[in-house]
């Protein structure tokens, strides 16, 4: 007695290979989507920035008598939540970030006082402030905006510096 066997034909296994194909497929796609979806968010929010964050040429300098560097920020037409500035002078970088809210920055400080609260400037405006901590000429000053909370790239840069007095 011969019992009926039965197996699966070429189509059926042709149908279901494709389909196991177009599952992976579907995965990797997926996967792929969204890795490169979480690297392009934070490219977006910093995409027209550059050069909307300047520092003013005109208000930046060193005051050799008082030992206080003044520098001035200018935000163009943007959105920023924060600017990071980093000043380089003397072997040493000291970094502050300049937040939208009135807060007591160490070493920082509003410009004529150089004590006090500091905020950033509003959008379309600028703001002179005063950093304490360098005994000499800082070498470097650069500023680079943080919007949507991802810091972008530096915005703007001034490695001559003047002492305040040679402006006047």
């Amino acid at each position: 007695m011969i019992k009926n066997k039965r197996g699966l034909s070429g189509v059926i296994t042709a149908v279901i290979l494709i389909a196991l194909v177009m599952v992976a497929g579907v995965i990797v796609w997926v996967v792929v989507r969204n890795i490169v979806q979480g690297e392009l968010g934070g490219v977006e929010s910093c995409f027209g920035a550059y050069g909307k964050v300047i520092i003013d040429n005109k208000y930046t300098c060193y005051n050799s008598s008082s030992e206080q560097f003044q520098f001035s920020v200018n935000i163009g037409d943007i959105d920023v939540n924060s600017v990071l500035v980093s000043i380089s002078g003397g072997g040493a970088t000291k970094s502050y970030t300049i937040k939208n809210i009135n807060e007591p920055i160490s070493g920082l400080g509003p410009y004529p006082s150089g004590s006090g609260n500091v905020t950033l400037p509003g959008k379309n405006s600028g703001l002179t402030y005063i950093e304490n901590t360098f005994t000499t000429i800082p070498d470097l000053i650069q500023v680079a905006p943080i919007i949507g909370g991802k810091q972008c790239e530096v915005s703007d840069s001034l490695s001559e510096i003047d002492d305040c007095f040679s402006l006047a």
